[in-house]
């Protein structure tokens, strides 16, 4: 194993968030409400200045040996399985950590305004301090059982931020339907590791660290024959928790949660939370071509099927939403083909444009009275002069046009799955960022061109947001723009230090999957790889001209379009394909009915409460009613009852002897 620092300031990461959420929660209805807003900003603030300082000692470590350790002993030892409750960090979960806390902070500042004044101001902060570190336990875990603790935590806290506003049956509907669908994808990733654990046991003379990441890396061989069967266990949790083909139904209904929670957890941070896992396991992906295929392949079709849903859609953050799946389907083909540092990449890229963009259609939503449909807005640029342009820098910035921080990203996971032979996935992709850039120019165009769309007393009283809401928004759309140079290609003349950063965390990778971008510039003709970015960058101004051409003006393109149609297709894409239909015929109902009919009334009324409850209950009932016959209290009767004995008795003697 390699050598590590001890650093002690890890575990406060972790903790100082948990300690804001802990006084926050105690003194919930005591705490004045700005200081609730502001010690959950400072506890948040503080991690990621803590955060700062570790990844500053953390690079002046050489690079194969940079890695800093925390622990706070021994967690767990059941049955010779020993678990370290400790914390590390390496290069990528640096990357995790300060993208998480960074823009975390931003979305706390924002909050302050945007939840002024909710009566449920404290218990938010609570929840969004909660949420934190759960994310920081995900991330900073030393092994992969801590790593799933915070996984359920941010699940936990996820149900308690989409359905904040439970008075609405839509809203506790929702948060119910994140909590229950990746419950589905945690099974598997249970299974998951404890395949894992049978597989690596027998070889470690012992069971101390045999979920360490390190442990895992270094006995990588013992894992061959169990490879496929681990990384699809795995993947399963990875496909829930990142919204992925078939488990990607919760995300857009989760959108029923404040913005800053859409911002914060479907953005920025618990979404992305599968792909850094899958990134995290990279040393067992690469030792099974068949379980990379799968991801390759579910990510690049949920990237180009939820763009087509995000076509029609009204909901401001229901759009935003599917795009947020979409993308997320671009990381995992990324880690698929093996471009572990490019999936990451676009992790961080996309924290910061999608981040903005869910604060800015929160700024939208707050100076249009909490109205999100985009057929009642429009005309808001002379509104809101810092919410439109930040918020176009946030569109160009996801449609990846050069130079801002979307397109260095997303080009180089379509340059990876070109390269490494994959030109379908690549088609796929391709496609997707096309239609990308078409939908974030129609959500453009009817939420601030033409004229506004809504009542008169609702334009009386658009207006900008306060600075709480607007000063994340400037420094996310820097970050847009600027966010992406840190992987600056080498073909634009570029060292991609980013992907230099990672290389260590994907040595493993190196040989088939986890090629770095210069060898594959070297072995691939350079004007190739300008040719396919000259086509992205093309396909991405000409899909935001269209989306331009067909929304802009009275009598729109689309309007026409949708007559000459009929109206099926766009119906099919409005209706999301029915997928939420057909689960709730082939799975929701059939479920209530089995539970219904078979669980609740044979089992449970019938069988338990039926029979061995009420039956032995009426059997102690009737047994009790005989035994009162003949325990009457009457001397008379006793009387009678023994004689009648004795003469039995005598009987039995005469006819026996």
């Amino acid at each position: 194993m390699e050598s590590h620092v001890l650093d002690t300031s890890l575990r406060w990461i972790v903790l100082v968030p948990l300690l804001g959420a802990a006084l926050n929660g105690l003194l919930l209805r005591r705490m004045p409400r700005r200081a609730a807003g502001l010690l959950a900003c400072a506890a948040v603030g503080a991690a990621f200045l803590l955060s700062v300082a570790a990844v500053v000692r953390l690079a002046g470590l050489e690079p194969h040996h940079r890695l800093l350790a925390d622990s706070l002993g021994t967690w767990l030892d059941v049955a010779g399985v020993r678990v370290e409750l400790g914390f590390a960090m390496d290069q990528l979960s640096a990357v995790m950590a300060l993208v998480v806390t960074g823009v975390g902070f931003l979305i706390h500042v924002y909050s302050l305004g945007y939840m002024a004044h909710d009566p449920g101001y404290n218990r938010f902060f609570t929840y969004l301090n909660l949420f934190i570190f759960a994310m920081m336990m995900l991330v900073l875990g030393e092994n992969l059982v801590m790593l799933f603790v915070g996984w359920e935590g941010v699940g936990l806290c996820s149900y308690l931020l989409i359905s904040f506003w439970f008075n609405e049956e839509a809203n506790a509907a929702a948060g119910k339907k994140a909590f229950i669908v990746n419950r589905i994808g945690d099974f598997g990733f249970l299974l998951g590791m404890f395949v894992l654990g049978a597989a690596l046991l027998p070889h470690l003379g012992g069971g101390e660290g045999v979920f360490s990441f390190r442990t895992i890396a270094a006995h990588t061989h013992e894992l061959v024959p169990w490879a496929t069967a681990i990384g699809l266990l795995l993947f399963l949790g990875a496909a829930g928790k990142s919204a992925q083909i078939p488990l990607y139904v919760w995300l857009p209904d989760a959108m029923a949660g404040p913005t800053p929670v859409s911002a914060l957890i479907h953005a920025a941070t618990m979404v992305t939370a599968g792909v850094y896992m899958i990134a995290r396991m990279n040393m067992v992906y690469v030792l099974s071509p068949a379980a990379m295929t799968v991801v390759a392949v579910v990510g690049a079709v949920t990237a180009l099927f939820a763009a087509t849903i995000a076509l029609t859609q009204n909901d401001i953050k229901k759009v935003l939403a599917y795009s947020t799946v979409s993308q997320l389907g671009y990381m995992m083909l990324a880690c698929g083909v093996g471009a572990f540092a490019a999936g990451i990449f676009h992790v961080m890229t996309h924290a910061f444009f999608k981040a903005l963009l869910f604060l800015g259609a929160g700024s939208v939503i707050h100076a249009m009275g909490g109205e999100q449909d985009l057929r009642l807005m429009g005309g808001l640029r002379r509104k809101l002069p810092v919410t439109w342009p930040t918020f176009l820098i946030g569109t160009v910035a996801l449609a990846g046009v050069f130079p801002f921080a979307g397109f260095f990203s997303k080009d180089e996971i379509l340059w990876k799955a070109f390269s490494e032979g994959n030109p379908g996935l690549w088609l796929v992709g391709f496609l997707g960022a096309g239609l990308t850039a078409f939908y974030m120019m129609r959500l453009v165009v009817l939420t601030f061109f033409g004229d506004n769309r809504a009542s008169e007393e609702v334009r009386h009283h658009v207006h900008e947001s306060p600075a709480t809401m607007t000063a994340p928004l400037a420094i996310l759309a820097a970050l847009s723009v600027v966010g992406g140079w840190l992987g600056w290609p080498h073909f634009l003349g570029g060292a991609n230090r980013f992907e230099q950063w990672l290389a260590p965390v994907f040595a493993a990778g190196a040989g088939g999957h986890g090629a770095s971008a210069h060898d594959a510039v070297t072995h691939a003709a350079a004007s190739t790889e300008w040719l396919l970015a000259a086509a992205s960058l093309s396909l991405a101004l000409l899909g935001l001209y269209a989306g331009y051409r067909a929304y802009a003006g009275r009598a729109t393109l689309a309007g026409k379009l949708h007559a000459f149609a009929g109206g099926r297709p766009h119906r099919v894409l409005l209706n999301k394909y029915y997928v939420d239909e057909g689960y709730e015929a082939s799975l929701v109902r059939p479920g209530y009915a089995l539970s219904d009919r078979v669980l609740f009334r044979a089992v449970d009324t019938g069988l338990i409460d039926g029979l061995l409850v009420n039956g032995s209950a009426l059997l102690v009932s009737i047994t009790s009613a005989l035994l009162r016959l003949f325990q009457n209290g009457k001397l008379r009767f006793y009387a009678y009852v023994f004689a009648l004995g004795a003469a039995a008795f005598v009987l039995y003697l005469a006819l026996t002897t």
